[in-house]
């Protein structure tokens, strides 16, 4: 258990949070009156007070607030804490979106101290049941639920699709498959083909967000800026070529064009990430083998990163 030593918050975004005594949380919104509320993951973001004086010993001369965090808690290494992890405080409910955050521009304390704790150390929450809260308050991590559904995301690598010069099939045609087999898809994103914004976001959605699995589309042929399997492999601890060659495999039973997929599957930290066809054709005959032949392998994969047993009906 720990406790609530500050409640911060700041009326326009981009000034630094000050304390205030109580506030209210509003369900899927945030701490009412601050600048960060609104219908994303990120509503309410928390720091470890333990880290703060961490920091304050290294001579920075800091207050609550400054880091932009909004509750300082202590009792907890919240950078520890698993994406999915529930807090309460009172009759209001945290759940746990995002570990830490891009630092897009060097804030004051970087300037002065060479360093600063947020990107690393800070989490982000949304509020599930709304409720009043006051400095003091105790504050309670719930046990994670064994039951909860595998988290996903879905990102689309296509140059005319980013411009608005072609609809993007494939992509909510991967979320609709998704949700439909029960998983939790969290993020759909549209990006332009290229190495390094899909290598950010794979980072991002692996690291901060500790999506269970995410699927790419597109990007995997013999085209120039078809780069999706070199972005894949550069951000992955291991491979997992097995997938790849089993899409491939399948694939190759219906066209021959097939052989011309350069697409790979491979784990980083805890999350898999496997690329798949760009057309929605493509897209949707891939899935078919994913429910019928072998979705239970894919599920077996995913529960072992993440420590979760599921029941062998084999």
């Amino acid at each position: 258990m720990g406790k609530i030593l500050a409640i911060c918050i700041s009326e326009k975004k981009g000034t630094q949070k000050k304390p205030i005594e109580s506030a209210r949380l509003v369900e899927e919104w945030g701490i009412e009156g601050d600048a960060h509320v609104g219908k994303w993951h990120r509503q309410v973001s928390m720091l470890s007070f333990e880290k703060i004086e961490a920091f304050r010993e290294k001579g920075a001369d800091v207050d609550f607030g400054a880091f932009g965090e909004n509750l300082v808690v202590e009792g907890f290494d919240l950078s520890k804490v698993l994406v999915g992890t529930k807090f309460q405080i009172g009759e209001a409910i945290l759940e746990l979106t995002q570990i830490g955050k891009e630092c897009h521009s060097h804030c004051a304390i970087y300037k002065v101290m060479g360093d600063c704790i947020m990107p690393r150390e800070g989490v982000f929450t949304r509020v599930l049941k709304g409720g009043e809260i006051k400095a003091g308050d105790e504050i309670t991590m719930l046990p994670l639920e064994k039951d909860r559904p595998f988290t996903a995301a879905g990102i689309t690598l296509s140059d005319k699709g980013a411009a608005g010069e072609r609809e993007d099939k494939s992509g909510p045609l991967i979320q609709e498959m998704l949700m439909k087999e029960g998983y939790d898809v969290i993020e759909t994103l549209l990006l332009p083909d290229g190495e390094q914004p899909l290598k950010h976001q794979l980072m991002r959605l692996a690291d901060q967000r500790q999506v269970n699995v995410i699927f790419t589309t597109g990007g995997t042929g013999f085209a120039e800026r078809d780069v999706t399997p070199e972005a894949t492999q550069a951000v992955c601890d291991r491979m997992a070529m097995g997938i790849a060659d089993a899409i491939r495999q399948y694939s190759l039973s219906i066209t021959g064009r097939a052989m011309l997929s350069r697409a790979v599957s491979g784990i980083r930290k805890k999350t898999l990430i496997v690329n798949l066809p760009g057309s929605p054709k493509a897209v949707k005959r891939v899935w078919s083998m994913y429910c019928h032949i072998w979705d239970m392998d894919l599920e077996f994969c995913v529960a072992q990163m993440v420590n979760v047993e599921i029941a062998d009906n084999s």
